[in-house]
């Protein structure tokens, strides 16, 4: 109990530090501003037809797809580039506690701020769509015109028919919300790792990570290579398996009829990776030899 005490408070300095922290400020500013500016064409569309929205949808139509997850997740490039903190605390915890204990404390920072940062994220979509929501579980007017016709591609808006046809609303939501902190904290675990096995890593490793994903998105590929629509299927399949921004993008798994990865093999490759990175993270601790002068690690 006295070690759970120990990692909780290793965990609450680092959102000591948010308070008035212009880095965390503009994380959030900018998490607003870019759920303003992804859910906007659902909001005027539904506006110009006349038509509700269930209050979910803007996030689902909004972050349902590959570029917007992809979009979202830089900001952790922001919100963790100097993970694992060192503040001028750090040495009184490591004479007080260990090093697991210290770094266990981190890696529950992570897991809770990622949590919170794409939480924020939905509730911005909710609040900018208050005016013409409603709560009930059921798909909206303006979610049939979209899947059923061809107005969501001309809006480049991803409403997507097998969604609308084989889950509800919040269902659908809460599958979006948790793929999108599982991809997150999958790029924040490797972050951590490679800042604490090469410096300043994590910021290098995190712009590789999401351009893998980038370029492994069938789109992309299609685009690039010119490949026919039967070679764009199979590429589909495969990239889908491949590629964790795919695993992240609620569309592009198995509701029965298709050979993508279902949920649960989504879910379980984010749960494996984080950990196995949160791992070795842990391993690595032990033979970091730190000089503290002022806020500065070796």
């Amino acid at each position: 109990m006295y070690k759970f005490r120990q990692i909780l408070l290793s965990s609450a300095s680092n959102f000591r530090r948010w308070k008035r922290n212009p880095q965390i400020i503009l994380v959030f500013c900018l998490a607003f501003v870019i759920s303003f500016l992804l859910s906007n064409k659902v909001m005027i569309f539904a506006e110009e037809h006349n038509t509700l929205l269930q209050i979910t949808e803007p996030f689902i139509w909004t972050f349902g797809d590959t570029e917007s997850v992809l979009i979202v997740s830089l900001l952790l490039l922001l919100l963790f580039a100097d993970m694992p903190n060192l503040g001028n605390e750090v040495p009184f915890f490591l004479i007080r506690t260990n090093r697991i204990v210290w770094m266990t404390g981190q890696i529950l920072y992570l897991v809770l701020a990622t949590t919170i940062l794409m939480s924020f994220i939905f509730m911005s979509t909710c609040i900018l769509a208050l005016a013409r929501a409603y709560p009930a579980n059921l798909w909206s007017d303006t979610a049939a015109i979209l899947g059923y016709s061809e107005i969501g591609s001309k809006i480049a808006v991803p409403a997507f028919v097998k969604v609308l046809e084989l889950s509800f609303p919040y269902e659908c939501m809460l599958h979006i919300l948790c793929l999108m902190i599982g991809y997150s904290l999958l790029m924040a675990s490797l972050m951590l790792y490679l800042n604490l096995y090469k410096g300043n890593g994590g910021i290098i490793g995190g712009i590789i990570f999401s351009g893998f994903g980038f370029l492994f998105n069938p789109d992309v590929i299609a685009g690039l290579l010119n490949i026919e629509r039967e070679q764009m299927n199979l590429a589909n399949i495969a990239f889908g398996w491949v590629s964790p921004l795919n695993h992240a993008t609620y569309y592009m798994h198995n509701f029965g009829y298709d050979n993508l990865p279902k949920l649960w093999v989504s879910y379980l490759f984010f749960l494996l990776g984080s950990v196995l990175f949160f791992v070795l993270s842990l391993y690595k601790i032990k033979k970091i030899n730190f000089q503290f002068t002022g806020t500065d690690r070796r």
